[in-house]
């Protein structure tokens, strides 16, 4: 595959730019081929519930041996309220990496403690330590709705993974056996590829 093909229609110039270069980022730096369709069921996921519509503008298989994982090009429609209080729509294209996971995590959100401010507690009413791992849980937040499936899953290899994220704006959210992650910023190469590493890095774990 010499070229990854994306949606084009109703891109400015710029997002084209940004979408070419990130495909082509994808290409050199992992295994990625175009699936058939696939419903990845985002509407269950509490991060993606503020926005008034979300499309997948484009997903990509990410290949691995036993397991793909996909990275997603999302177009996001939040809404916007004005000063008038006239509800106004602006469309943003984000990349999200989605990966599934072996064991039943119930629903889980982690985030660094810089990122989010409020969480809804209905959703996530039980904030998850790991004694045993200190350096996880100084720098991560963990909130879930069933600790001993949380716990369970969130072994210490899926643990080390976490932590070898760099970046310190990301989401992160699991539901049941899906897991994606995103950090809300615009469609760029470097954004993505790490992106696209974490999701390659968990679905290795066995």
């Amino acid at each position: 595959m010499n070229k990854l093909s994306f949606d084009t229609t109703g891109l400015a110039a710029v997002d084209m730019h940004a979408f070419d270069a990130t495909c082509n980022a994808l290409k050199n730096n992992f295994r990625v081929d175009v699936p058939g369709y696939i419903d990845f069921q985002l509407e269950q996921f509490e991060i993606f519930n503020h926005y008034k519509n979300l499309n997948i503008r484009d997903a990509y298989a990410i290949k691995h041996t036993g397991a793909d994982s996909y990275m997603l090009f999302l177009e996001m429609n939040p809404n916007i309220t004005s000063t008038k209080a006239e509800l106004k729509h602006h469309c943003t294209y984000q990349p999200w990496a989605l990966t599934y996971l072996k064991h039943d995590f119930g629903r889980v959100f982690i985030r660094t403690e810089t990122l989010i401010d409020k969480i809804r507690e209905i959703v996530f009413p039980i904030e998850l330590d790991f004694k045993e791992d200190k350096a996880f849980s100084d720098r991560f937040y963990v909130l879930t709705d069933d600790r001993d499936k949380a716990a369970s899953g969130m072994t210490q290899a899926f643990r080390d993974a976490v932590m070898l994220i760099k970046e310190t704006d990301f989401v992160l959210e699991i539901f049941e056996h899906t897991l994606v992650i995103g950090n809300r910023k615009p469609i760029a190469p470097e954004h993505a590829c790490y992106l696209a590493e974490f999701v390659a890095r968990v679905a290795a774990i066995k």
